[in-house]
């Protein structure tokens, strides 16, 4: 177990000395310039020594190769220097989204495991029965409806029904854990009930395949309580691809819900991403992108190690 766990910490490294490389390239290569953005928002000529003077206190005048050696020499020593665009720390920056996309992120997650794996294996274990086509309507709706416009629906009902909506500030769990869930429930609802979809109909085949195994059959011909042979015997291994879905879902919430942010009024990562992009902000697109990039790379290894605890094959392997 432990070579396991070494064997995928050391894996890491190359992939992320990958992403750099391929991030920090392909913003170069996109057209556009932050320098001449940020000054021509004032609307008058600027001399292109001003420009130039701009570019060197960025550091863009310097060639690529010095460039990127001077960002990883920062990487490795967690310094991910100044935005480009406001001038502020980068690690200010993420760390005052982070929080509320992450809570976001979490919160959707429950929401879609708690409805997925139940209705999926029921409507595994009532496969052709009303139960198990009203679970496939709800996946098919939750897979046809767009998170962003089930939450205008949120909003637009909670408003019309009782006079009220969600507040638009963003309040922190540890000083008012009510307006922090008044707030982050209906986008975590709206995303959850989206992301369940899927992963209701993953689990409803994978139970289904699990229960046609010989095994299954055995304990059920052995006499084995039908809640076990499903609990036990079926649902776990069914999981293994469930917690797959799941796991990548989960790092794509993280910096991908920039439309449903905007509806409920959220300034997380994924606004982040957008603005840092539009600016060319190089310096804050490359670590927003690192990560997102550490997100997956974390998930994956969390989903290797829950791997091994649901399938003694991987652990003694």
């Amino acid at each position: 177990m432990r070579r396991f766990i070494l064997a995928r910490l050391l894996v890491t490294i190359p992939t992320l000395f990958g992403v750099a490389v391929l991030v920090f390239l392909l913003l170069r290569v996109a057209p556009g310039d932050i320098v001449q953005l940020k000054y021509a928002g004032e609307g008058a000529f600027v001399p292109k020594e001003t420009l130039e003077l701009e570019r060197a206190r960025l550091g863009l005048d310097k060639p690529l190769w010095q460039q990127f050696a001077d960002w990883m020499w920062g990487m490795v020593r967690l310094d991910f220097g100044l935005s480009m665009w406001t001038g502020r720390p980068i690690t200010h920056e993420i760390a005052i989204r982070l929080e509320l996309s992450l809570q976001l992120a979490i919160m959707a997650t429950l929401i879609a495991s708690l409805l997925a794996i139940p209705l999926g294996t029921l409507a595994a274990v009532k496969q052709d029965t009303w139960v198990d086509h009203l679970v496939r309507v709800f996946s098919i709706a939750g897979l046809a409806t767009p998170s962003f416009w089930l939450g205008i629906l949120m909003i637009l009902s909670l408003l019309i029904l009782f006079g009220w909506i969600p507040p638009m500030t963003f309040t922190p769990f540890w000083v008012d854990p009510w307006a922090n869930l008044s707030q982050l429930i209906w986008p975590a609802l709206a995303v959850g009930y989206r992301y369940s979809a899927m992963a209701t109909r993953m689990t409803r085949s994978a139970v289904l395949e699990v229960l046609r195994e010989d095994y299954v059959r055995t304990a059920r011909a052995k006499g084995v309580w039908e809640p076990v042979v499903i609990d036990r015997h079926a649902l776990r291994n069914a999981l293994l691809p469930v917690t797959a879905v799941i796991g990548l879902e989960f790092a794509f919430l993280i910096g991908g819900l920039v439309v449903t942010e905007q509806v409920f009024n959220l300034n997380g990562i994924g606004m982040l991403f957008v603005e840092a992009i539009s600016r060319r902000d190089y310096t804050m697109t490359q670590a927003l992108v690192l990560l997102v990039g550490c997100t997956f790379i974390a998930v994956s290894f969390l989903q290797d190690l829950l791997y091994a605890v649901l399938d003694p094959r991987i652990r003694h392997g």
